[in-house]
């Protein structure tokens, strides 16, 4: 047996999944078709010089909606497989590090640190190093976008997860342990054998309540106000709201501000509090500083600063600056100096 060969051997030996392997493989263009036709067509290249320790293997038990993967590669590779369309992918590494850019976000995993989960809509790019492994969790597309849309009363719609999963905290851990049991489930029940239909549905129904409701997403909000867990803004702050963003330059009027809620003033106020966590005149204050950042990043030469903090409403230009500079890091002068 060559050296090559020895390390694929010696690799697969301490596999998770060992009896359900589908791939195992020296060649980069093996392992990037074989595993593509798994999970998704995606490009796969060695970095770092790693050429020559390339290795991969993928061991696969795969059930009704869902499937558990021990994925492995040797040497540090690059992996692009752009919108993975099906389906969710929760990776969590067991060796090695993960480096996940995704159109939003970057974000490095790692064991006992950082666990990853992918959606399908997002485009993701990941640089696998130091002969990485990672248990995944692979969860059908329709089945959590429809169980997302019932826990929300909202129409089925994409579902976009927070993608950096901390092994530190209580869901981290929960899924940690989860995963771990699930793999030894099927390792103990063997490819030959099959979990029961309830058995399989149980581990599934698992995996999407825990997803959806203790990991942050797109629909999560929704959820929370469909369960009584928070409530919904009430449509006469709404109004309000509204007002004070078309309005923002004017002089602030409560009494009027009152009128359009159709509340006294002193529930105008608490409204805002309970519901927007702010003052009235705080939120005017955001909205005024918001869009003389707007103003600023569109400048014509010449233009003073101190004319248009006058155009949005703004009387005291100390007490601007500060706010401003607490808000965006920076003060008016440096942004427009920075844009011009």
């Amino acid at each position: 047996m060559t050296a090559v060969g020895n390390e694929v051997s010696a690799r697969a030996s301490s596999a998770r999944l060992k009896d359900f392997a589908r791939v195992a493989t020296a060649r980069v263009d093996d392992a990037a078709e074989a595993i593509g036709r798994i999970f998704c067509p995606h490009q796969l290249t060695p970095v770092d010089h790693s050429e020559r320790d390339f290795s991969a293997h993928h061991n696969c038990a795969d059930f009704d909606g869902f499937s558990v993967n021990y994925v492995a590669y040797g040497g540090s590779v690059a992996i692009n497989p752009g919108c993975l369309d099906r389906f969710f992918l929760l990776q969590l590494p067991l060796s090695g590090s993960a480096s996940i850019r995704t159109a939003a976000r970057e974000l490095t995993t790692g064991p006992q640190h950082c666990a990853s989960l992918l959606s399908p809509t997002i485009p993701t790019e990941m640089t696998w190093r130091d002969d990485c492994a990672q248990l995944i969790v692979l969860l059908d597309r329709k089945l959590v976008e429809h169980r997302a849309a019932a826990l929300g009363g909202v129409a089925v719609r994409p579902v976009e997860f927070d993608p950096a999963v901390a092994l530190s905290g209580p869901l981290g851990e929960m899924l940690s342990a989860r995963i771990e049991q699930l793999v030894t489930t099927a390792e103990q029940v063997g490819p030959r054998k099959s979990l029961s239909a309830v058995a399989a549905a149980d581990w599934r129904e698992q995996f999407l309540n825990v997803l959806l409701d203790g990991q942050r997403h797109s629909l999560s909000s929704a959820i929370d106000v469909f369960n009584g867990r928070t409530e919904a803004q009430p449509a006469a702050l709404k109004r309000v709201r509204a007002y004070l963003e078309t309005r923002a330059t004017e002089p602030l009027d409560l009494a009027e501000l009152a009128e359009i809620a159709g509340t006294g003033i002193r529930a105008l106020q608490l409204g805002f509090r309970r519901h927007f966590g702010t003052t009235v005149s705080e939120m005017l204050l955001d909205i005024r500083l918001a869009q003389l950042n707007a103003r600023l990043k569109t400048a014509r030469p010449g233009e003073r600063i101190v004319d248009i903090a006058f155009d949005l409403g703004f009387t005291h230009l100390s007490r601007m600056a500060s706010a401003y500079r607490a808000k965006f890091g920076e003060s008016p002068k440096a942004t427009l100096q920075r844009l011009s």
